[in-house]
């Protein structure tokens, strides 16, 4: 008998270590992972906060239209955070206040005024405000493979009611029992069978989260009691306060494209682009009742199902004594309040293609989709939306049947090199094929000013009022191939001066310059305006010849705006860690690598584009009086079409083409040109100003023969000169006094 006993007490203790150590397993899978668990977040990224100010330059509808963006509220009287009321110029608004790197905006009321597209009163409490910045709006997030996002919120933040009322329904001996409840699942039985309809479920709120951590949906007897195994060891080693506020953060509540709603606070951003805390009462209840099904209640998709379901939520609170009855019939009469306008995140791939692409060299892909960084970037949401106005208004003249042409636009600050807006194609919202950092073209002219800024720099060779061949060249290379560029009037001009030259492109005269002065040296140029990667050092690299990106232009562009400054074009301000703690600043960085006089001039020749050359048609955009430069581009046959400039404030970079290549029939005038002139129109504040530096002088110069002459006299027309390289001879007009015969750079001087 004892023998026999022998095999089944083996048996026994064997399976009985076998537990233990699946036990042990498990325990120590829970402990080592769900804290972090917990707080494995993605990175959201931010735009720039827009900031308030007496005198700041805004409208009333782009106010409005970023309030809509914030989730803001539209109420007779803004008595909450979060709301606002307009009474047309005028804005109350209740502001929810924002945690910046090193700085809290507080939650307040403020009054707002304006007049002209100014801010003309900003107060709070009665008394005036300096500054202030609304909470930035949420652009998109960097997420995990899996796509989960979740917005983190502490349990004290969760209204007390949106807490009970989601065990009331769930799990309502939740603080009673150790993970599982066998009265609770009785309970969830007979509650179902007295209301018709799936009340609550038989698992615990901890199971479920255990669930939604650990297991997979899968409907079998072993995953149940894994599931009930680990919910007993969470209970062990863990706070009820922590397993529901994991809880409230992890629950699955819907679907937005690849990315997954997870969370109470994130579902009402993505359902009622408001927060958490802010939800009314029958908002509460319908993100309780879709926990039971995100797809089968989807108030988009299933409004009726939707409100039966929060309606019975609301019913439940109401016999739990989570609410009153009456409360519980005020909330049936409301309607389901679900916001159609769509949420603004990741509605700007291009621009978060190029956030990522630059946190991706300092940064690990697991720790931006896990940490919960939070990234301010310099992304402009008025910009953005004017620039994808504008582009589209223009394309749609240009291409309104076949819909071929594409276009790409990259727009800084140049005082900082910031990015503030960006469109990668024509299509702005498709998360394909960015033109504005990956399709690489030849140039064209926008090539130029590189040439012409290098002989700039050799004040004692040539000046503005240098004078240019502009007669057919010819070159033979070492495999036979003959290189005979031609004007794009298909004409010779004979000598021209230096300034003629650039702001009328002609191309003979500079391929000739780019030869007189050697390759190497308009390759070293380019590299010193902040082109990267593979510049060819060919005859025909003086009219275009390799393949740029518009960003790549953006950042040769840049350096010339800003005087000779290379800066790093960048799109991150500040990024901080889930605590709020900095991580990294992103401070202005430059270098000087152009002498500032020659850059001046080069400014003197791209005024001059816009005033008498081939970017003339910008004026038909602009005030007569608002001061900008820029350079068209235009590549053979007419496959791209670029337009580059800018203005006191903003530089825009635009490019115009197909993807396969074919010519398009535009010049940068016709093309480009277009969608940058309707562009600055609409979103520049600020002509571009006049400073002259040290060590330059103004002359008078006969614009033909390039002599100097005097004020008055027939071409007379003031040019900047680096001292000591005017021109050494002079014409036969001596100029005439009291002349008032004045030209558009003369009136740079005297304030028009």
């Amino acid at each position: 008998m004892a023998r026999t006993r022998r095999p089944f007490l083996k048996l026994f203790f064997t399976l009985a270590a076998v537990g233990v150590l699946y036990l042990v397993y498990l325990d120590v899978r829970i402990t080592s992972t769900f804290t972090d668990k917990m707080w494995e977040l993605p990175a959201k990224v931010y735009a720039r906060p827009l900031e308030l100010y007496e005198g700041a330059s805004l409208s009333a509808e782009d106010l409005a239209w970023e309030l809509e963006i914030l989730g803001y509220r539209k109420v007779a009287q803004a008595t909450a955070p979060g709301q606002v009321a307009r009474a047309g110029n005028r804005f109350d608004l209740h502001a929810r206040g924002f945690d910046f790197p090193g700085e809290r905006e507080p939650t307040r009321r403020v009054r707002l005024e304006l007049s002209g597209n100014r801010v003309v009163s900003l107060s709070s409490g009665g008394r005036e405000l300096g500054l202030m910045r609304l909470d930035p709006v949420q652009i998109g997030g960097i997420y995990p493979q899996h796509g989960e996002d979740r917005l983190l919120v502490r349990l004290d933040d969760v209204p007390e009611t949106l807490r009970r009322g989601l065990m009331a329904v769930e799990d309502q001996r939740f603080y009673q029992h150790w993970g599982f409840s066998i009265t609770g699942i009785l309970r969830a039985a007979i509650s179902n069978l007295r209301s018709g309809g799936v009340v609550a479920g038989g698992s615990t709120i901890t199971q479920q989260l255990v669930k939604n951590y650990y297991l997979t949906p899968e409907r079998s007897y072993i995953r149940k009691l894994n599931e009930l195994l680990m919910a007993v060891l969470l209970e062990l080693h863990f706070e009820k306060d922590q397993i529901l506020e994991s809880y409230i953060n992890e629950v699955y509540l819907g679907q937005e494209g690849p990315r997954a709603i997870h969370g109470l606070a994130l579902a009402a951003r993505h359902y009622f682009q408001a927060p958490l805390e802010q939800l009314p009462l029958h908002q509460q209840a319908l993100l309780i009742g879709m926990v039971k099904g995100p797809s089968l209640y989807n108030p988009l998709r299933n409004p009726e199902r939707a409100r039966e379901r929060r309606d019975l939520v609301l019913d439940v609170m109401a016999a739990e004594g989570v609410i009153s009855a009456a409360a519980a019939q005020r909330g049936k009469a409301q309607p389901l309040g679900v916001s159609t306008r769509g949420s603004i995140r990741d509605t700007f791939p291009a621009y978060l293609d190029l956030v990522r692409r630059q946190l991706r060299l300092e940064y690990r892909e697991e720790d931006l989709a896990t940490l919960g960084l939070s990234i301010f970037t310099s992304f402009d949401p008025l910009l953005q939306r004017q620039l994808e106005a504008s582009s589209e208004a223009v394309l749609d003249q240009l291409d309104s049947g076949g819909k071929q042409l594409q276009t790409a636009t990259v727009v800084t600050r140049f005082d900082s090199g910031e990015v503030a807006a960006l469109v990668g194609g024509r299509r702005p919202r498709y998360a394909g094929f960015n033109r504005a950092l990956d399709a690489r073209r030849p140039a064209g002219s926008l090539l130029k000013p590189a040439v012409y800024l290098a002989a700039l720099e050799q004040p004692r060779r040539y000046t503005l009022a240098s004078v240019l061949s502009d007669r057919p060249v010819r070159v033979e290379g070492y495999d036979g191939d003959v290189w005979e560029p031609r004007n794009f009037d298909r004409q010779p001009h004979g000598d021209v001066l230096l300034h003629h030259a650039l702001s009328r492109s002609y191309n003979l005269a500079s391929a000739r310059l780019g030869m007189q002065l050697g390759l190497e040296r308009v390759a070293d140029m380019m590299r010193r305006l902040g082109v990267e990667g593979d510049i060819p050092e060919v005859p025909a690299l003086s009219l275009g010849a390799g393949e740029y990106s518009p960003m790549d232009m953006a950042a040769m562009y840049q350096s010339i705006a800003s005087g000779g400054f290379r800066m790093p074009l960048r799109t991150i301000r500040d990024i901080v860690d889930a605590d709020g703690e900095p991580l990294r600043r992103y401070p202005l960085e430059y270098d000087r690598t152009v002498s500032l006089q020659a850059v001046h001039l080069l400014h003197y020749a791209l005024r001059e584009v816009v005033r008498e050359g081939t970017g003339r048609p910008v004026y038909r955009y602009l005030p007569d009086s608002f001061q900008v430069a820029g350079k068209t581009g235009t590549t053979n046959d007419g496959r791209d079409s670029w337009f580059a400039g800018f203005s006191g404030d903003l530089l825009a970079v635009s490019w115009i083409g197909r993807d396969d290549n074919g010519g398009t029939g535009l010049t940068g005038s016709t093309g480009a040109l277009r969608v940058w002139g309707h562009f600055m129109a609409r979103a520049s504040q600020r002509s571009l100003s006049y400073r002259m530096p040290d060590r330059v002088q103004t002359h008078w110069v006969d614009s033909e023969t390039g002599f100097l002459t005097g004020e008055g006299c027939p071409n007379a027309r003031l040019m900047p000169f680096i001292e000591g390289s005017e021109p050494r001879q002079r014409s036969n007009c001596s100029g005439r006094s009291g002349s008032s015969i004045r030209d558009w750079f003369q009136s740079l001087f005297r304030g028009e």
